[in-house]
């Protein structure tokens, strides 16, 4: 992937990759309420500057649970991401089954934008480059 580093943080590290015109989340690490908000608001920040519809979103290297951000990430964060223009969201589950829960949660508080899961990133990658 060609990918031009946007933010870099512990928790988080945002990218935009040219070949495929979206953003690339790597989440790293124990998440909190705090990282999680943080990080989301920095991705709605360069969804808008970059001006793409599409997010890939990977969480293979996040260690613990986040449930008590799950509520807000589907309920706030996921409307205000589609009225800045996101339409397909692909996220990549944690082997952390705490992880894949708060994830699950988070997908049940939102109707928009589409967002799926994937065990892998390239079933990830596969199913956003049709989309």
């Amino acid at each position: 992937m060609p990918l031009r580093l946007l933010h870099s943080e512990p928790s988080i590290s945002i990218f935009y990759d040219y070949h495929h015109n979206w953003l690339y989340a790597n989440w790293t690490g124990d998440q909190s309420l705090e990282s999680v908000q943080g990080g989301c608001l920095l991705l709605l920040d360069f969804l808008r500057n970059e001006r793409c519809s599409k997010v890939l979103n990977d969480n293979t290297e996040v260690t613990s649970m986040w449930s008590d951000a799950s509520e807000w990430v589907g309920a706030t964060w996921f409307p205000m991401m589609a009225d800045a223009g996101l339409e397909y969201f692909a996220w990549v589950y944690s082997s952390n089954v705490y992880s894949r829960l708060s994830a699950d949660l988070s997908m049940q508080h939102t109707t928009r934008p589409i967002v799926l899961s994937f065990d892998s990133q390239e079933l990830a990658t596969s199913w956003l480059r049709l989309m």
